[in-house]
């Protein structure tokens, strides 16, 4: 019977008293060692493949002879043994020859630590990483198994692991987890987590099938139109449109861990007093102030106390929660667009690019995780996830009749030249990538013919002009909700808006407009 290529996660804790969290921590040890040394053995084959005469003569053949390519850096990989099952040969043998990894980690465990380490470094090869990062104890938190008939396996509602019998704590009143308890389990992981400064074990059942669908996530099916932007998401279905805040309500803890990095400041300034240079003084006015010292380029050794270690396990803790947080905000941002379409079309942003513009708030916001949730999800549930080009479009400067206003970025209304009434923004641009047709973009060697661009332009317009009456009633209702949410957040909060959502009162003036039959790298295509 064939195996099954859909799968869930249900996730259990376990009952770990102190003997066996010693036992347990011993073989995630053995684990930890032998990956490492799988993962070294890895990089070494590597190296050798890639200064081979085999794999220099692959890389000189076209990349339209695909196959030809292929069968030539397979020849490569062979003549060195790189492969999967060649580093699962080398784990076993190793296992055996150092007998206590043997005794600890069984084989099925063994050679899924191998394939772990395999496709690390092979995602050296095909550049998808700089380099493999090999575990300290404290980095190394799970191990697998390959099935649920040998080695980690859930049998009777306990994890079984060799003499080890560990009890789970299953709510039965939680549906999730009744349904993955009920599904045939394709192999089962173990892993530990901090909480509260406390180690905590998990028991993971990849399951057969497909995960519980609550009675309120339905995904519906219907077209939706994305803008994402820093702190919010703006969407447009056939007869709903939103603009959800990223991470709403969620503690940043600003305060609280800046405090405690300045406790660990001075804990470092006091234990290793040689890592930094002599402080100095420093004019700041009229007054002259004391400046601490740099860190000294090239030092390694550090001593760090305990209250050090305490401080640091604090800070990670409210780091940790508010992630935590974080996710659960957006992952329910996504569930809500779901509900509503799951063919999403959204422009190409660079949330990367974001992040060395602005920092630590795309990382208290996380836009680029909602974005990937969405296109996960949409895809898992037969959708589709389109990204459009954002300079040939720029939907936030194009109206309905094709003319395009340049705005600048602290302007969050959008008045048509129609004469429709004030949309935001983003809500705006959300409604015209609904009608955005990637066969219908004007490529750059077009860009001098403007009858053919007129053409284009209106026949992607047309769409949106259609469906704006009845859209209309659907975007108001959402820019009101949105003044309403910043108004009720005013007043719980003393902090001023964000700069982003400041409102222009400037009116256009002639000079910003640009007709629709002109040239520009910035319309509507």
């Amino acid at each position: 019977m064939a195996r099954s290529t859909t799968s869930s996660i249900t996730e259990v804790p376990l009952i770990v008293d102190t003997k066996q969290e010693a036992e347990l921590l011993s073989r995630l040890q053995a684990g930890r060692q032998l990956y490492n040394a799988c993962l070294n053995e890895a990089m070494k084959r590597l190296e050798l493949v890639r200064n081979s005469e085999l794999y220099s003569a692959a890389r000189k053949i076209s990349r339209t002879k695909k196959k030809e390519r292929s069968e030539a850096f397979n020849k490569a990989r062979e003549q060195y043994r790189y492969s999967e099952y060649d580093l699962h040969s080398f784990a076993t043998i190793s296992s055996k020859n150092a007998k206590w990894i043997a005794e600890k980690v069984d084989s099925t465990a063994q050679q899924k630590l191998a394939t772990r380490a395999f496709k690390a470094s092979e995602r050296v090869m095909l550049g998808f990483a700089k380099n493999v990062r090999y575990k300290v104890p404290s980095r190394f938190r799970s191990i697998e198994g390959k099935s649920n008939k040998q080695g980690i396996r859930w049998k009777d509602d306990c994890l079984v692991w060799g003499k080890l019998m560990l009890k789970p704590i299953i709510d039965p009143t939680n549906q999730v987890i009744r349904h993955g308890l009920e599904s045939p389990v394709k192999y089962v992981r173990l892993l530990w987590r901090i909480l509260n400064g406390k180690r905590h074990w998990y028991c993971q059942l990849i399951n057969e099938g497909l995960p519980y669908q609550k009675p309120h996530q339905f995904v519906y099916d219907g077209l939706i139109g994305l803008d994402l932007n820093i702190s919010n998401i703006a969407f447009v279905g056939d007869s709903h449109a939103d603009l959800l805040p990223f991470a709403e309500n969620v503690p940043t803890f600003q305060k609280e861990i800046a405090a405690l990095q300045r406790k660990m400041q001075r804990s470092q300034r006091v234990n290793n007093p040689d890592n930094f240079e002599p402080n100095f003084k420093a004019r700041k006015g009229r007054k002259t102030v004391v400046k601490k010292g740099k860190v000294k380029i090239g030092k390694s050794q550090w001593n760090k106390s305990s209250n050090y270690h305490k401080t640091a396990a604090k800070k990670r803790e409210l780091e940790r929660r508010k992630t935590a947080y974080a996710k659960t905000q957006n992952r329910r941002a996504v569930n809500e667009i779901l509900r509503h379409g799951k063919d999403i079309k959204t422009k190409n942003v660079s949330v990367k690019g974001w992040q060395k513009i602005y920092g630590k708030a795309i990382s208290a916001k996380s836009p680029g995780f909602v974005q990937s949730e969405l296109k996960r999800k949409a895809e898992k549930a037969g959708g589709s996830f389109t990204k459009f080009s954002t300079s040939k479009t720029a939907l936030s400067q194009t109206h309905l009749d094709g003319t395009r206003i340049k705005k600048s970025l602290s302007q969050r209304v959008h008045r048509d030249v129609t004469g429709i009434p004030e949309h935001h923004r983003d809500l705006f641009s959300a409604f015209l990538s609904r009608s955005v047709n990637q066969d219908k973009l004007v490529s750059s060697a077009l860009r001098g013919f403007p009858p053919l661009w007129r053409l284009r332009t209106r026949r992607v317009l047309q769409g949106a002009q259609d469906e704006y009456l009845r859209l209309e009633p659907a975007l108001l209702e959402a820019h009101q909700r949105h003044l309403t949410r910043k108004r009720v957040g005013k007043s719980e909060s003393r902090s001023s808006d964000s700069p982003l959502e400041w409102v222009s009162n400037e009116l256009l003036t002639t000079d910003q407009i640009t007709n629709k039959g002109q040239k520009s790298d910035g319309d509507v295509a």
